[in-house]
């Protein structure tokens, strides 16, 4: 048999099964070790409360993948005659498209909120998940398996308080969620603070606001205040001012600095700024001159 006809499986030749456990010391603790064996890829399905929604660009994971295998190995668990995934979603989808018949695997005995767990506190300490996915996973963890804000945080290394602020950021709307991933605003403080706006409209108009203006977590504090102020006088807020866009540039030796202000309401282009500095030096030639 030719090595293209070879059909490809997930781990590199002449290396053996590794089990990393960056992630799953404490929980390994409860419920004993697993067991290292080679998986075919069509018996491995999706945990449905996977908190992962999205998977992202996998062209590198890919690559990396087609060239080296699967180096850390998924973690799965018995279900239904195959293997559910606890663990590994990305690397489980990007083995499925370079073609990978069997991945290595880890197979644990756990509970649904113990699966649910390992993948969040995976997620979380690769800070894969974005804020609204970390949020349906612990609300996930308190409304089907019964968890305190408490319970929860011990489960995923996180405070209480860090718990509470993150399940919060669900009260946004889907269109204030929409907004908020077009006007790329991750930040989960940024997005506590629009959830805290008075209504739909101030929410709306916060994200509008804090695009425009690039505010920082106490600007986006002071405007959400004076919206609310605003709703609860019945007045129209005025609008803020548009903080310029600036440009600063150090040189390597520290001998000088410059720095370059935009008054418009969105940050230049590359163009805009070549413009600007070409101005500025026929402006200094001509002086020369």
């Amino acid at each position: 048999m030719s090595d293209q006809s070879k059909p490809k499986v997930g781990l590199p030749s002449k290396r053996k099964m590794r089990h990393d456990r960056h992630f799953v010391d404490e929980l390994a603790k409860r419920m004993g070790e697993g067991i290292g064996r080679m998986v075919q890829v069509t018996s491995i399905t999706s945990n449905h409360d996977q908190p992962r929604t999205a998977l992202g660009d996998l062209s590198d994971l890919m690559a990396s993948i087609e060239k080296h295998g699967v180096l850390e190995p998924l973690l799965v668990r018995r279900r239904n005659g195959g293997y559910e995934l606890v663990s590994g979603e990305r690397r489980f989808h990007a083995a499925m498209q370079v073609g990978l018949s069997e991945v290595p695997c880890i197979e644990l005995t756990v509970s649904d909120e113990h699966a649910l767990e390992i993948a969040l506190v995976e997620n979380l300490q690769r800070q894969d998940l974005n804020p609204f996915e970390e949020a349906e996973g612990f609300l996930t963890l308190i409304d089907k398996y019964g968890y305190t804000h408490e319970q929860v945080a011990e489960a995923v290394g996180r405070s209480r308080v860090t718990v509470t602020e993150t399940v919060k950021i669900l009260k946004l709307p889907d269109t204030v969620r929409q907004a908020c991933r077009h006007a790329d605003i991750s930040a989960k403080g940024i997005l506590l603070e629009i959830s805290r706006a008075p209504n739909h409209a101030a929410m709306l108009q916060l994200v509008e606001e804090i695009e425009a203006n690039r505010f920082d977590r106490d600007a986006v504090r002071l405007r959400r205040q004076q919206l609310a102020e605003a709703a609860a006088g019945g007045t129209e807020p005025a609008a803020p001012q548009i903080k310029p866009f600036t440009l600063r540039f150090k040189s390597p030796d520290r001998i000088f600095s410059l720095s370059l202000s935009f008054r418009t309401e969105t940050e230049p282009d590359r163009k805009q700024v070549i413009r600007a500095l070409e101005t500025i030096l026929d402006d200094l030639r001509h002086h020369e001159e």
